[in-house]
């Protein structure tokens, strides 16, 4: 008779172990998934465009040797949703990049002022970092329209290139001077001009004289 009573009252016990269980993951994953979305940067303001630009020379050669990673395709989102996949991949590629470049000016690796390049060989300057990093997400699915390269004065006056993603949380920087993707208005830059979404062709983003070149590290 106990075996009869303990059979009968182990299944409603395992029930109620196996519904606690179920909830207690529900909190958990919940939770987690707070976490992972507080992480996210605060909703912020996209840059203005002030009308258009002339492109950087390098960047016209490159467009002529690499016509796919300069061309437009309108049919893909202008922006992107930030979700916490998307934010850690670009954190992800942001550092891997970054790690795995070798810095060096144009002068020292092709003996010109300034090339633009995909960094094939591993060694590169800022522009390659960015064209690098932009090759990889948008192998990773993010649409090649919302992530724009981008000419900015940097802290020592001087040409800088960066990738600006495009986001309903406003524009992010990936940048090879930190492996931190930061609101554009956090990097410190003065903003100048940046790849359009429209066409092949540059749209200015302040008032600022436009460097003639990125050739720095």
């Amino acid at each position: 008779m106990r075996t009869g009573v303990s059979k009968r009252m182990t299944a409603p016990v395992r029930s109620l172990i196996a519904g606690l269980a179920a909830l207690a993951a529900l909190a958990s994953g919940s939770a987690a998934q707070a976490q992972t979305l507080a992480s996210l940067p605060s909703s912020g303001l996209a840059a203005s465009i002030t009308g258009t630009a002339r492109p950087i020379a390098a960047w016209t050669e490159f467009c002529e040797r690499y016509a796919s990673e300069c061309a437009v395709d309108r049919s893909e989102a202008a922006s992107i949703t930030l979700t916490p996949a998307i934010w850690q991949t670009l954190n992800t590629i942001n550092r891997r990049v970054n790690k795995a470049i070798h810095a060096v000016t144009d002068q020292d690796h092709w003996n010109v002022a300034d090339r633009w390049d995909l960094a094939e060989d591993g060694q590169g300057d800022c522009e390659d970092f960015q064209l690098r990093k932009r090759a990889l997400l948008a192998d990773a699915g993010l649409p090649r329209r919302a992530m724009r390269m981008t000419v900015v004065i940097d802290e020592k006056g001087e040409g800088h290139a960066v990738l600006t993603i495009l986001t309903d949380r406003g524009d992010l920087v990936l940048d090879n001077k930190t492996s931190a993707v930061l609101p554009w208005r956090q990097t410190g830059y003065t903003f100048i001009k940046r790849e359009s979404q429209d066409a092949v062709a540059w749209v200015g983003l302040g008032v600022a004289v436009s460097p003639v070149t990125t050739a720095n590290r």
